[in-house]
C-alpha cells in the first residue's frame, strides 16, 4: 500500500519538509494498518524538525492523530477493521495518509467525539491530565500559574484547572491574547512581556506565591517563573516554545524557598497501557461534560505541513493545527 507522508532527511526550518511517497506494508504481530483522517501540530513536532530532540534521518514527523483501523496484524486483540481509534506518543510518524502503529498504543474513540476533535486533544489533552492530576495533584483553592494560557495546551489546562476548583493565573505573550486566556477559563492573566509580571503574581495571590507553574515556554519565562512559586513550590518545566532552559544552578531553588523543579513527559505517564487508557478515559469525561472544550484554530492539508509548522511557531495561533490527509 502507499501513502503519501511528510519526511525530512536533514533538520532545518519548515522548508525541510517534503512530500514523499512511502510503502506501508501489511501490519505485522500486535500492529494495525490506519487510515489517517486528522493529524495535529504540536511543538514537539518542530523541536523533531530543528533536531533540539534528536531523531535518526531520515524520519516522518508527527506523535498524534486520529483514524480508522485498515487492516490488522497477528495478535491484535479488541480492534478489528473500521474502528476509529486515536493515539500520541511514540512512535513518531504521524504525518502520513496511513501507516503502521503499535495496537497496544490505540485507544478506541467514543461515537460522540469527531476524528478532528480527537486529533487536537489526545497528546495536548493527555499532557494536562498528567500534568494537573499526577504531576501536581491540583486540588480545590490552590492557586497555580498556567502559561500561554491562550494556546492550544495552555488553554487546555486553565479550563481543565478551573474545572477542578483551582484560582488559575494564565499568562499571555501579548495584551490582545488576554479575552483569550480569560475565556479559557484564567481568573487571572498576567502579560508576559511586561516588567515584572512575578510581582503581579504574588499581588494574586497576597505575596504568597503559588503552588505549582507550569511552564510550557522555556527560556523566556523560566526565571520569572521560579518567582511566582511559594516556598516549597514546584516548577514544571514541560516545554520549550521560547527555547530550551539554560542549565540551572541547583542554588537558585534554596535562595527561593526550597523549591522542587521537574521536567517530565508525557510517555512516562502513559507507558503502561493501563496508564494510558486510565488518562485517555479521563479526557474524554471533562470533554463530554463540556469542562474542557477543544478548539481546531487552523487546519492545512497534509502537504502544506511546512505552512503549519510556521503558522505554529509563530506562536499567533489560540488553538490547535490539524493536518488532513
Amino acid at each position: 500500500m502507499k501513502a503519501q507522508a511528510i519526511r525530512i532527511h536533514e533538520t532545518g526550518g519548515p522548508e525541510v519538509l517534503r512530500v514523499e511517497e512511502v510503502d506501508v506494508p501489511r501490519p505485522g504481530k500486535g500492529e494495525v494498518r490506519l487510515e489517517q483522517t486528522a493529524i495535529g501540530v504540536n511543538f514537539t513536532d518542530t523541536y523533531n524538525r530543528t533536531g533540539l530532540y534528536k531523531q535518526p534521518l531520515p524520519i516522518v514527523l508527527g506523535h498524534e492523530a486520529a483514524g480508522i483501523v485498515e487492516a490488522v496484524g497477528e495478535d491484535v486483540q479488541g480492534l478489528k477493521k473500521g474502528d476509529r481509534v486515536a493515539y500520541a506518543g511514540g512512535p513518531i510518524g504521524a504525518y502520513a495518509s496511513a501507516r503502521l502503529y503499535p495496537a497496544e498504543r490505540l485507544v478506541p474513540l467514543p461515537d460522540w467525539i469527531d476524528d478532528q476533535t480527537a486529533a487536537s486533544l489526545m497528546l495536548k489533552g493527555m499532557t494536562a491530565e498528567y500534568l494537573l492530576r499526577r504531576t501536581f495533584p491540583v486540588q480545590k483553592g490552590d492557586w497555580i500559574v498556567v502559561h500561554a494560557a491562550a494556546g492550544a495546551t495552555g488553554g487546555i489546562m486553565c479550563q481543565w484547572g478551573k474545572f477542578l476548583g483551582a484560582h488559575v493565573i494564565g499568562t499571555v505573550g501579548s495584551g490582545h491574547k488576554i479575552p483569550i486566556a480569560e475565556a479559557n477559563g484564567a481568573e487571572k492573566v498576567v502579560v508576559t512581556d511586561e516588567p515584572n509580571w512575578p510581582a503581579k503574581v504574588r499581588d494574586f495571590t497576597d505575596g504568597a506565591g503559588v503552588c505549582v507553574v507550569y511552564d510550557g515556554v522555556g527560556k523566556d519565562t523560566f526565571d520569572g517563573s521560579l518567582e511566582c512559586l511559594m516556598t516549597r513550590g514546584l516548577m514544571v518545566s514541560f516545554g520549550n516554545a521560547s527555547g530550551p532552559v539554560p542549565p540551572v544552578a541547583i542554588s537558585k531553588l534554596n535562595d527561593r524557598g526550597s523549591l522542587f523543579l521537574t521536567r517530565p513527559k508525557l510517555w512516562d505517564y502513559v507507558a503502561a497501557r493501563k496508564d494510558l487508557m486510565e488518562t485517555a478515559a479521563a479526557l474524554f469525561d471533562v470533554v463530554h461534560r463540556e469542562a474542557v472544550k477543544a478548539t481546531v484554530a487552523k487546519t492545512f492539508s497534509l502537504a502544506e505541513a511546512a505552512d503549519a509548522h510556521r503558522a505554529i511557531e509563530s506562536r499567533a495561533i489560540t488553538g490547535s493545527i490539524i493536518l488532513l490527509p
